[in-house]
């Protein structure tokens, strides 16, 4: 029987990264993982075959590592404080000169930018789904409660908002209540924008997530799971609706348990022939 060739694992923070780890081992591949410091959490050491710690902006780094270790495809995998940007890269010479190269400091730009660098040197970026399909987000009620009328409403707003705000490459989120754009999630990240939101509300908000148009599976995929839940709750807000098989959701009996613990409405939905979201 053959053997597998060994897969890279870029991983920033939170779980994605472990439980990326823990399939593909499943399936044979030998994990040779890149973790940054501050960022990805240290139980990856005990899930990857390996790992080698980098800071942000290490291309040049993590590269060299790859080729040492014969590894010719790799994933994007978990989350980086993109804040950090500002105040924690501590970029190599080809980390540097990717930076400078880039007009648009967006995060569709930055990925896809690295992935680009990566695969000029024949290391090939997969969809960071890959071995695990089954975490997409399903479509439909997830809760016992269910969306209200209104809440409907504040869902479909929200829907247009949301989209247009990823066509600009801005974030993948919004809050609403009453048909009013309350936060719209930037470089803060998702849970404070739903604070920042939540907070203006006061009670009842809306939180609507979704992938950008022309979304690459290859990064930065929509990702909801308990801690969402928790901060939604935080500010006694009522609904979180996803778009349904375009993003991922990680501890999922867990996460729709503490949804009905607060009152919280969770649904996945589609958009029907004319661009309406429906359970």
């Amino acid at each position: 029987m053959p053997v597998k060739s060994p897969i890279g694992l870029i991983a920033g923070g939170g779980r994605f990264p472990l439980l990326f780890a823990d399939a593909a081992r499943a399936r044979g591949r030998r994990v040779v993982a890149i973790g940054h410091v501050n960022e990805t959490l240290p139980e990856l050491e005990q899930r990857a075959d390996e790992v080698f710690w980098v800071r942000l902006g290490q291309l040049g780094r993590i590269i060299d590592h790859f080729r040492r270790q014969g590894v010719r495809e790799t994933v994007f995998c978990g989350t980086i404080t993109k804040t950090r940007i500002f105040r924690d890269v501590l970029p190599d010479l080809k980390g540097l000169a990717l930076w400078k190269r880039i007009d648009a400091r967006q995060d569709d730009a930055i990925l896809r930018a690295v992935a680009a660098a990566l695969e000029e040197e024949g290391i090939r970026v997969l969809a960071s789904t890959c071995y695990l399909e089954h975490l997409f987000f399903p479509r439909g009620v997830l809760t016992r409660k269910q969306p209200s009328r209104e809440q409907m409403e504040d869902i479909c707003f929200g829907w247009r908002i949301a989209r247009e705000i990823g066509r600009l490459d801005i974030g993948q989120c919004v809050v609403v209540r009453d048909r009013s754009v309350l936060a719209v999630e930037a470089i803060e990240g998702t849970d404070a924008a739903i604070r920042r939101g939540g907070e203006l509300a006061g009670r009842g908000a809306v939180v609507v997530k979704l992938k950008k148009p022309g979304q690459d599976f290859r990064f930065d995929l929509p990702a909801t799971g308990t801690t969402t839940i928790e901060t939604l709750a935080s500010v006694r807000g009522s609904v979180l609706a996803v778009e349904a098989g375009q993003s991922l959701l990680f501890d999922r009996e867990a996460m729709v348990a503490a949804a009905d613990r607060a009152g919280l409405v969770v649904v996945g939905l589609a958009e029907d022939g004319q661009g309406v979201p429906v359970p």
